[in-house]
C-alpha cells in the first residue's frame, strides 16, 4: 500500500521591509526638531519673544481683517487731527485724524516684511561668501574678506542712507540697502565655521571619493553650517527693522505705505512730539519687535550651541 505525501506549505515569515533612506532622513528631521523645541522651552525669555513675534505676526496677516485698509486714507479719516485717546479711538488720531491703533496694525505689516526679506537677503550673501571663502581659500578667500572687512569698518547705517538717497523710495530699495549693508557679520561667522567643518576627518573621505567643490559646499558644509546661519537669522531680522524704522524716520522710506518709523516721522513733521499717543506706540512697537527676535535669537544660539551657558 503506497501512501502519498501531501505537500506542506510553508507560509513564509512576515519581514519588515527596511526604511527608505528617505524615511530615515524624515524622521532624524522630525525627532531634531522635537529634541530642539524640547530644549528651547526652557528657555523663558526664549518662550516670551516667540509669543511676542507670534502676536505681532499674527496682527500683521489679518490687518485687512481687523483694520480694513480704509485706515490709511487721508480722505476718510474717523477723526478730528490730533485728538487725543479717548473711547472710540483708543489711541488717539494722527495728524489727520486717522486712528492710531489701526495705523499701528496696518504698520506692522510692512516692518515686519521689510525685516524679514532684508534679513534674507543680508543672510545670504552672508552665507554664500563666508562658505566660499572658507572653502577655496587662497587669492580668492584673501580678496573676500578684505572687502568684507572694509563694510565691516564702514558705518552700516551711513552706507544704507546712501544708497536709499540715490535709488527710488521704495520697498524694494530699503530691503536693497539693508540687505547689502548687513551681510560681513554673517560671512565671517560662516567663513569660520566652514573652516571648522572642512578640518573634520569625513571632509577629506568625501573628497577622496570624488566629491566636487560643489557636492563638499552644499552636502557637508552647509547642513552643519545652517544652525549657525539661523540663529543669526533671527538678530539681523531685529536690526534690519530697526534699520528700516530709522529710514523712514529720516524721510527715506516708502511714502506711499504705512510703517512705524513713517508714523514717527509724520509725528515730527507735524510737530506733535510732545502728543504722546502719536511717538510712544509706535516706539514701542519697534522695541518690542527687536526685543523679541533679540531673545528669539539668544535662545537658538543657546540650544545649538549649550557651551555658550546664555541665561534663561
Amino acid at each position: 500500500m503506497t501512501t502519498t505525501d501531501t505537500p506542506t506549505t510553508d507560509t513564509p515569515a512576515k519581514t519588515t521591509s527596511p526604511k527608505s533612506t528617505r524615511a530615515l532622513a524624515r524622521d532624524r528631521r522630525r525627532q531634531s526638531v522635537a529634541r530642539f523645541w524640547r530644549q528651547y522651552r526652557t528657555h523663558r525669555a526664549g518662550l516670551f519673544g516667540l509669543a511676542s513675534l507670534a502676536l505681532f505676526v499674527l496682527l500683521a496677516l489679518l490687518a485687512p481683517l481687523l483694520v480694513g485698509a480704509d485706515v490709511q486714507s487721508v480722505t476718510k479719516a474717523p477723526g478730528r487731527p490730533l485728538e487725543a485717546p479717548g473711547g472710540e479711538f483708543p489711541l488717539g488720531t494722527d495728524k489727520y485724524g486717522r486712528t492710531m491703533l489701526g495705523l499701528l496694525i496696518w504698520g506692522a505689516r510692512f516692518s515686519l516684511t521689510v525685516g524679514f526679506l532684508a534679513a534674507a537677503l543680508s543672510v545670504a550673501i552672508g552665507t554664500l561668501i563666508g562658505i566660499t571663502a572658507g572653502h577655496y581659500k587662497g587669492w580668492y578667500a584673501t580678496v573676500i574678506m578684505r572687502v568684507t572687512d572694509w563694510f565691516l569698518v564702514m558705518p552700516t547705517l551711513v552706507l544704507a542712507i546712501a544708497l536709499a538717497s540715490v535709488l527710488s523710495r521704495s520697498i524694494w530699495t530699503i530691503i536693497l540697502a539693508i540687505g547689502v549693508t548687513t551681510w560681513p557679520t554673517t560671512a565671517r561667522l560662516v567663513r569660520a565655521q566652514t573652516l571648522a567643518v572642512e578640518s573634520r576627518p569625513y571632509i577629506e573621505r568625501a573628497k577622496a571619493l570624488g566629491g566636487g567643490h560643489t557636492h563638499i559646499m552644499t552636502r557637508h558644509v552647509l547642513p552643519n553650517v545652517m544652525p549657525l546661519v539661523l540663529a543669526q537669522t533671527t538678530l539681523v531680522i531685529s536690526s534690519a527693522v530697526l534699520t528700516e524704522a530709522t529710514l523712514a524716520f529720516l524721510g527715506l522710506g516708502d511714502p506711499t505705505v504705512t510703517s512705524w518709523g513713517g508714523l514717527l516721522q509724520d509725528a515730527r513733521d507735524a510737530g506733535a512730539t510732545t502728543k504722546w499717543w502719536y511717538v510712544v506706540p509706535p516706539g514701542i512697537a519697534i522695541a518690542l519687535v527687536a526685543l523679541s527676535f533679540t531673545l528669539c535669537g539668544r535662545a537658538v544660539e543657546s540650544v545649538l550651541n549649550p557651551r555658550l551657558g546664555v541665561s534663561r
